[in-house]
């Protein structure tokens, strides 16, 4: 074994798991540190900092081989998804001040990072489960609600039917080959043998369930709204972008049969309807997120029939605008001590005359998520439908787009909520947090930069 591949490689694994070990140290001597994010924090940037480096030195070594493998691509994956982590810490600092929340948060980051790198179905299953089993915790351990035991259950119920179903694809598709590397779904999704696409079909099934695809979706809603707003904004970015991305890495470049494009397409297009039209109807900020990143998983899916070479683009580019604007708009919400407030959109009313600047962050993040040019999220979706267009599959397209239209509707509610309804609350006028204003800088920075430099940032995925 060439450990000197080992330690480079894992270098972001490697840091994580250093700070899970620091972590639990202090949490067993009992040591009470002034600031708890404060050690989370330098280990996510440090993590972040080493996948980055991977990524641009254009580092490949498969220490394990055919198990585990790093590139510049899956270098960049976990680089994005690390950083999206930096503005869920500082937005956890207000509400936890032990260090469970990060212990949980640092382990299922270790997954999410090992399933960006996995070359078979066996690293995938325990990446896949390194990263979920923390969620389960996460959802309950700010309990403030009585309906965070039944959401937890929900998930933790879902998600074992989507590891089911993803270890009966593997096994059949074993079967069929022989082989569990990950080249070998590629290979299978052009086939033709009835055993070989049940199994890429039970797979593809599987993320559906990770990603809450209709009909798969009925966990999403509750486990959102019934989590805090640090565990709600990590399930709706960073589970969601370790999921697409690591879908990505199973795709490759291999081209679709069609019965493949047909559930990739339909269930998609049904996701992105539903996920709009029953947004419409909540008063929940956090339920409301819940169905538009069902109908972002929709979108984030369709962009698996554009041809091979295009797909990563397309969903690095997606995933990067969509997390953004989602964290932005968490990091911007209003505080309030009682969670079931803070949660409701009547909470938002009159936003702007209480404070202007979460209510202008909150409502580019509304624009930017409808799809509204010239932010992130309308480049994000041109990028995917101009694919799948160019694939020769315009009725799919022109479905997809008529669809994302109905979503326009509840984004914008938001925004009247923000500035054209009367303050509702005048009276409570809280101070600018600190650690909040930091993470929507650190979202919006970035976003600036997709809406002004597209080409420039897509030339360097």
């Amino acid at each position: 074994m060439n450990w000197h591949a080992v330690l480079t490689a894992m270098l972001p694994e490697h840091v994580l798991l250093a700070g899970i070990v620091l972590l639990l140290g202090m949490e067993i001597a009992s040591i009470r540190p002034r600031g708890p994010a404060v050690l989370p924090l330098a280990v996510l940037t440090a993590a972040v900092a080493a996948a980055a480096w991977l990524h641009a030195s254009g580092y490949v070594a498969a220490p394990f081989a055919g198990q585990y493998s790093a590139d510049p691509a899956s270098s960049l994956a976990k680089a994005i998804v690390l950083a999206f982590a930096v503005p869920v810490v500082l937005l956890a600092r207000e509400e936890f001040e032990r260090s469970r929340f990060y212990l949980l948060l640092l382990a299922s980051l270790y997954g999410a990072c090992v399933i960006l790198s996995a070359d078979s179905f066996l690293t995938l299953f325990l990446g896949l489960e390194l990263m979920s089993l923390p969620v389960y915790v996460l959802v309950l351990l700010a309990y403030r609600r009585p309906e965070s035991a039944e959401a937890a259950l929900k998930y933790l119920v879902l998600s074992g039917a989507a590891t089911a179903t993803f270890l009966m694809g593997a096994s059949l598709l074993y079967g069929a080959t022989g082989l569990l590397a990950l080249p070998v779904f590629a290979a299978a999704l052009g086939s033709g043998d009835p055993l070989t696409q049940a199994a890429v079909v039970l797979v593809i099934v599987a993320f559906f369930l990770k990603a809450a695809v209709v009909p798969f979706h009925a966990w999403a809603p509750d486990a959102y709204e019934a989590a805090s707003v640090p565990v709600t904004a990590y399930m709706a970015t960073i589970i969601k972008a370790a999921v697409l991305l690591a879908l990505v890495r199973l795709f490759g470049t291999a081209p679709l049969s069609l019965p493949i494009v047909g559930l990739i397409a339909i269930l998609p297009l049904a996701s992105i309807v539903w996920g709009n039209l029953a947004a419409m109807r909540q008063s929940s900020f956090r339920r409301m997120i819940a169905y538009s990143s069902i109908a972002h998983a929709g979108y984030l899916f369709y962009a698996f029939l554009g041809d091979g070479p295009g797909r990563y683009e397309a969903v690095v580019f997606y995933v990067l605008a969509y997390g953004l604007m989602n964290l932005l708009a968490f990091a911007s919400l209003p505080p309030s001590a009682d969670d079931a407030v803070r949660d409701r959109l009547d909470h938002l009313r009159g936003l702007f005359h209480r404070a202007p600047y979460a209510a202008i962050m909150i409502g580019i993040a509304m624009l930017s998520l409808a799809g509204i040019p010239p932010l992130p999220g309308f480049i994000a979706k041109f990028l995917i439908f101009k694919n799948v267009m160019a694939a020769g599959y315009t009725l799919y397209a022109v479905l997809g787009l008529v669809a994302s239209y109905l979503g326009i509707y509840f984004y914008l509610r938001v925004i009247q909520c923000l500035f054209m309804s009367p303050d509702a609350q005048a009276a409570d006028r809280s101070p600018s947090r600190g650690a909040a204003l930091g993470a929507s800088l650190i979202c919006l920075i970035p976003a600036i930069l997709l809406a002004v430099l597209p080409g420039w940032v897509i030339g360097r995925l």
